[in-house]
């Protein structure tokens, strides 16, 4: 019988990713067929799952930590923002349609068919499945129709530990308050909590510990230390951008606009590891440093918006400075599409807006399209003929005159565009920089060699440094009941 378990949060952003992937890490270990699952996502950070569709990128990688092929039925739902109060939404793998908030709140009943369909599907054969939540189960305002806390777990008897942040101030108050204000039924499915991102000697939280039991009953499942170990894995929210900076200064610098409706931006984590750069991610109301060596432009769930915004920010100067003093540029997907003369979308997918002016680095074109390109690729980089592994998820169609010195081929064919001086290029190749060949190659053009360390190894140490970390702290009699040993 397959065990479960699911980690919510006292709110966002307080570690429930991580500690799922150790969890799965721990699990995988010791010989169990373990897997992930997330019955909703909001993310812009996709990922193309081994049967080919889209998930959370966090979901491919707690996959990757519990040793197994991803999948979509390990993220069902992936909302993906395209404007403040708008999203597609991504149903097994597939596009479903879109909706602005209230719309999706309609819709979420129509939707949980879908997400217990996929849990038995990921539970099938699994000896354990640990359920990441989304959010916080506090916001009770969002309790009816429910699929993502409390309406999955209660729905589906899977018992629940709540995960709460105490880097951020008032964990007591946080755990006791959402034990407070949920429901009986929903409060019935909570064994425990875990207290996260602990700095410090830990037993000086032994009184938090008991008062919190005083309020609520729960028991403590761990006390979990900041993990030196989940530096090293890419990040999944884009809210976290700014912690990601990395680098010693007199590297090379390599500038990133953060554009609003960023997207896939762990494409940029392999350049993050590399000792000789400097990373910077540069936020709205910033100027593209004058010392930055690379400008990378992302990709972007909304390519026009996210144009006119660079625009209105004043980075298109900055590019066309950057550029006359010999700087470089890479455009990744919505960024490679930035770089041409025109975007046109003559079909409204984006939004009103059919055509803008591109920043004019290539010349190419690109017109979007209903349909919408989805799938891993096994690629080769023309520039450096080094093999690369990567994934496409796009809209749209780029051609023209630079189009003749492709960046790269993917599963054979020409993909992208490369400037006539060669300090330009783009591609809809997404991972290309986790190629360490191709890395190496690239930081060579800037003087600097011994470039392209092992970053799919370090990504995977990282991980069994992680669940190394968790085994450590971790009520050992939990554990060994969760893992049935």
């Amino acid at each position: 019988m397959t065990r479960k378990i699911m980690l919510q949060g006292t709110g966002s952003d307080v570690g429930k990713t991580v500690l799922v992937a150790g969890l799965c890490r721990i699990a995988a270990n010791r010989g169990l067929r373990v897997r992930p699952f997330k019955p909703q996502n909001m993310s812009n950070n996709a990922a193309v799952s081994a049967d080919g569709g889209e998930i959370g990128r966090a979901q491919w990688l707690q996959a990757l930590a519990a040793r197994t092929a991803s999948s979509v039925h390990m993220n069902p739902v992936l909302l993906k923002p395209q404007s403040e109060t708008g999203s597609q939404i991504v149903v097994q793998g597939k596009v479903f349609g879109q909706a602005k908030g209230r719309g999706y709140q309609a819709l979420k009943p129509r939707l949980l068919g879908a997400v217990m369909e996929s849990f038995e599907t990921v539970c099938g054969g699994a000896d354990l499945v640990v359920v990441e939540g989304a959010g916080s189960p506090a916001e009770i305002n969002l309790r009816a129709g429910d699929i993502a806390n409390m309406g999955f777990a209660t729905r589906a008897g899977v018992p629940v530990v709540l995960v709460g942040d105490i880097d951020r101030g008032g964990v007591i108050a946080s755990l006791v308050g959402t034990q407070a204000i949920l429901a009986p039924e929903d409060r019935a499915m909570v064994t425990g909590y875990l207290i996260n991102k602990f700095r410090g000697d830990v037993t000086l939280f032994d009184d938090g510990i008991r008062a919190i039991a005083a309020h609520t009953g729960w028991p403590c499942f761990g006390v979990v230390p900041w993990l030196k170990h989940a530096a090293q894995l890419p990040a999944e929210d884009s809210v976290v951008l700014e912690r990601l900076a990395a680098g010693r200064p007199g590297a090379l610098k390599v500038a990133v606009p953060v554009l609003s409706r960023i997207a896939n931006f762990d494409d940029l984590d392999p350049l993050r590891q590399e000792p000789d750069v400097e990373l910077v991610f540069i936020r709205p109301g910033e100027r593209i440093p004058s010392d930055a060596g690379l400008v990378v432009l992302p990709g972007s769930k909304a390519t026009i918006a996210d144009l006119k915004d660079l625009r209105a920010q004043g980075w298109d100067r900055d590019l066309e400075r950057h550029h006359r003093r010999g700087g470089r540029i890479i455009g990744i997907c919505g960024g490679y599409q930035m770089l041409g003369r025109r975007v046109s979308d003559p079909h409204g997918i984006e939004g009103n807006e059919r055509e803008v002016e591109g920043l004019g680095f290539l010349d190419v074109e690109t017109e979007m399209a209903p349909e919408k390109t989805v799938r891993n690729s096994a690629a080769r980089s023309l520039r450096y003929d080094v093999p690369l592994e990567g994934y496409e998820i796009h809209l749209g169609r780029t051609t023209g005159a630079d189009c003749a010195r492709p960046a790269v081929a993917i599963d054979g064919r020409p993909d992208g565009a490369t400037s006539p001086d060669g300090r330009v290029f783009g591609t809809y190749l997404h991972g290309l920089l986790s190629s360490d060949p191709f890395r190496a190659g690239l930081l060579a053009e800037f003087g600097i060699t011994g470039g392209g360390f092992d970053y799919r190894g370090a990504v995977d140490a990282a991980l069994d440094g992680v669940a190394a970390e968790l085994e450590a702290v971790l009520d050992p009699a939990w554990l060994s009941t969760l893992l049935g040993t």
